[in-house]
């Protein structure tokens, strides 16, 4: 789905600006690549990227100045092959790979050793090195809010803007128990609002899907239900005041963690690449003299 708020737009139709916000959803946000490929293929560089969760891998990558072919060959490599998935896993040490992973158990995962392994070379350490100026969503999980990371260890805050709760454990930002960006603000496109004269926000949430017939089991049913939630808060947030073109890829019949599904994500997303160029030459027919 394409939507569009032409009435939001700037007056001066002449030198767009663009920035763009990649959402939360796990795997799903491999979709994220489309709309990168299209950006590169229209000749569009942000001048600024939010990101939640895998959006703030995504954005992460393009803000270091990665393309979307370079981002989407990486990742069918790195997660999208069974073999070279376990190999990555396997390098954080097979003696202590329990202890750096923080255990086996559901929840227990320490999602900093598991960035460091995958993130590809090319994005660096530090805020201060990206090209693009980059905002990761996190969640403050004790001070019950979202707070906005742009400078300092820019590993530890994508390691913390992914954290899903039940899968990972949480991560320390200064000093403060961080956790998933997706639970307050999935798709974080009004840190630009202010920043570019075109925002595009692109959501992979998902939402559940089925027949009706079929009671969801116990895992389905917690990933489910935390869908439904942020659906509720993006839904409020599009009526208040919504991005330039919002985007929703269709990517609901896959789950959080279907990474292995990645080249079937891929595929079944690709019409979004055309979607964000159909919407930007509207916005830009609109500025004709």
């Amino acid at each position: 789905m394409t939507r569009l708020a032409l009435h939001d737009l700037p007056e001066d139709r002449s030198g767009l600006t663009f920035g763009v916000a990649f959402g939360a959803g796990g795997a799903r946000g491999l979709a994220h690549i489309h709309v990168i490929q299209a950006l590169d293929e229209l000749g569009i560089r942000p001048v600024a990227i939010s990101g939640s969760s895998i959006g703030a891998i995504m954005g992460a990558g393009m803000a270091a100045g990665m393309t979307g072919k370079e981002i989407g060959e990486y990742a069918l490599h790195a997660v999208g092959t069974r073999g070279a998935l376990f190999n990555r896993l396997w390098s954080l040490g097979p003696a202590t790979m329990r202890d750096r992973l923080g255990g086996f158990r559901l929840g227990h995962f320490n999602l900093e050793r598991i960035i460091h392994a995958f993130l590809p070379a090319s994005v660096p350490a530090s805020f201060a090195e990206l090209g693009i100026p980059l905002k990761v969503s996190v969640t403050d999980y004790y001070g019950q809010g979202e707070v906005v990371l742009e400078e300092g260890d820019l590993r530890v805050a994508v390691a913390a803007s992914a954290a899903i709760p039940g899968l990972f454990m949480p991560v320390w930002v200064n000093g403060r128990v961080m956790i998933d960006g997706g639970i307050f603000n999935p798709v974080p496109y009004e840190h630009l609002m202010d920043l570019a004269d075109v925002v595009i926000g692109v959501d992979v949430v998902g939402a559940p899907e089925g027949d009706g017939t079929h009671a969801p089991n116990r895992i389905d049913s917690i990933f489910g239900a935390s869908q439904l939630t942020m659906q509720a808060s993006i839904a409020l947030k599009l009526k208040l005041r919504p991005p330039h073109i919002f985007l929703r890829p269709s990517i609901n019949r896959f789950g959080v963690l279907d990474f292995l599904k990645a080249r079937d994500i891929l595929q079944e997303s690709e019409p979004v690449k055309d979607e964000l160029k159909r919407a930007i030459d509207a916005i830009h027919a609109t500025r004709q003299p």
